[in-house]
């Protein structure tokens, strides 16, 4: 007999089934029900900011402490995210959306009933840690509930499609509360919504595996991350207000810095790290994120520098602002809706950020030649809409980079990072273009009018936004290679079922 005959006969060649592409009932509803809190969420972030300076009136706040009303909302959101995100993966992503759902439906109802400066602090700190548990549980038991490929790339699309209109819609919503009720309704307006989640949520969740009971907090690394990210924030929130040669601005920003460093040196020497550096070192997590950091802090900035312009420039009321904005609303729906087909169209996630970015620096960048005359609304509102439709498809595509090709186990860690990076961007881009305007404001104060000068202000940093935007586009399209083409990237060896 040849070698040839002596030769086992070859295993069948077995091909992975397709990812399924039609939705299960019980998917949908569960889609549902996140999305309903991803989009409360979103709402609590930006509802309460066009109530400001009414609170500070009925609460006696001081005119310089009035920024504390977001401010200490988004620095508990964005220090302790990462920390529940992992917490999340260790007890399981149900429990932490549940306890985080109950956290703010209590921190909503104490808002609205409080009679003091203090107390309403105390509820938005409450609300803040409430939204760094539930949007990363949520996400992580969204990503586990949607196997990769195209039913989780709908799923993501639709989240980055609640997440925008759900800043714009609070907006317009805390505008019309305020005026026509009170302030206090926009707390109270989450407390039949949380208990709503709270009856449905456990009759739809369930835990996609068993919670690991053999992992330890790296207690260390927790510390400084959340003291480092809080000392950083809150730093660039003081260079907003108070400039960035202030002391106070200075101390904070070195100290989030040293804090930061010293976190990276725990994890090296963890033996169960809070962030394991080898998902770090991942290009989709790593420049999915970067991408990530500037689509939040373009559009949060372009918002800001619009309402700056819409009414100190064209003269248009804060109600009528408002409702002028629900065009970014529409525009962030669609893209929601088709960044899916992107994704298939530009084959894969990597295109589809990239492509989400370069649109959205474009818009950015054309508002650059707005005038002072009011026949620029429409070609402003056409712009700000282009705008936040790329907006939304560059979030779809780095929700799905930075997610991709990992474990269930490690989904809670991965949503940890992704909403870390959306938090700390929504703070800290207002910071940063409001410090570029008003330099330039003040440089040409001298010889303009206060008009004139605001323009020119408006102008600059709309430009530099839009020219960072383009810049992290260029990057992203160098240096991220797709997912799907490059397996090998990771240390470890990668999961069942990834792609």
């Amino acid at each position: 007999m040849s070698t040839v005959d002596r030769q086992a006969p070859a295993p069948p060649v077995v091909e992975a089934a397709p990812a399924p592409s039609v939705m299960t009932r019980r998917q949908t509803f569960v889609l549902i029900l996140l999305l309903g809190a991803q989009f409360t969420l979103a709402v609590d972030f930006s509802i309460m900011n066009v109530a400001v300076p009414v609170i500070g009136r009925q609460l006696g706040f001081a005119q310089e402490n009035l920024q504390w009303i977001a401010t200490a909302f988004a620095l508990t959101a964005a220090g302790f995210s990462l920390l529940f995100g992992r917490i999340a993966d260790m007890v399981g992503a149900r429990k932490v959306f549940l306890a985080g759902l109950a956290l703010l439906t209590v921190a909503s109802l104490f808002g609205g009933l409080v009679d003091s400066a203090a107390l309403l602090l105390v509820a938005r700190v409450a609300q803040g840690l409430a939204t760094a548990m539930v949007t990363p549980a949520g996400l992580a038991l969204l990503t586990t509930s949607f196997p990769e490929g195209p039913l989780r790339d709908r799923a993501l699309g639709l989240n980055g499609a609640m997440l925008s209109a759900g800043f714009t819609f609070g907006a317009v919503v805390g505008g019309l509360l305020t005026d026509t009720l009170s302030w206090r309704w926009g707390f109270l307006i989450n407390v039949p919504i949380g208990i709503l989640l709270l009856v449905v949520a456990p009759m739809l969740l369930r835990e996609n595996r068993a919670p690991a009971t053999t992992t330890k907090l790296d207690v260390p690394g927790a510390v400084t991350v959340s003291a480092g990210l809080i000392a950083l924030v809150y730093g660039i929130s003081c260079a907003g207000s108070k400039g960035w040669g202030n002391s106070t601005t200075l101390i904070s920003l070195a100290a989030g810095v040293l804090l930061l460093v010293v976190f990276g040196l725990v994890e090296l020497r963890s033996p169960q790290p809070l962030a394991p550096l080898r998902i770090l070192r991942l290009r989709t997590v790593s420049w999915g994120n970067l991408g990530g950091v500037v689509t939040f802090i373009g559009f949060t900035s372009m918002i800001f520098l619009l309402t700056l312009y819409l009414q100190e420039v064209l003269g248009y009321s804060p109600m009528t602002t408002g409702l002028i904005f629900g065009v970014l609303g529409v525009g962030a729906f669609l893209g929601g809706v088709t960044a899916p087909r992107w994704i298939g169209l530009l084959h894969g996630s990597r295109g589809t950020l990239v492509a989400g970015l370069t649109v959205q620096a474009i818009a950015v960048g054309t508002l650059y030649f707005a005038g002072d005359s009011r026949s620029w609304l429409l070609p402003v509102l056409v712009a700000a809409f282009i705008s936040s439709y790329g907006h939304v498809v560059a979030i779809v595509g780095f929700m799905v980079t930075a997610t991709s090709g990992l474990p269930n186990e490690e989904q809670g860690l991965a949503t940890g990072i992704t909403t870390l990076t959306q938090q700390v961007s929504i703070t800290i881009g207002i910071p940063i273009m409001s410090a570029v305007a008003t330099a330039r404001i003040h440089s040409l104060s001298a010889g303009d009018t206060v008009k004139a000068a605001t323009l020119g202000g408006i102008n600059l940093a709309i430009l530099v936004d839009g020219l960072l935007v383009l810049a992290v586009a260029v990057l992203v399209a160098c240096f991220l290679r797709s997912p799907a083409a490059a397996p090998a990237a990771a240390a470890a060896p990668a999961p069942a079922g990834s792609k």
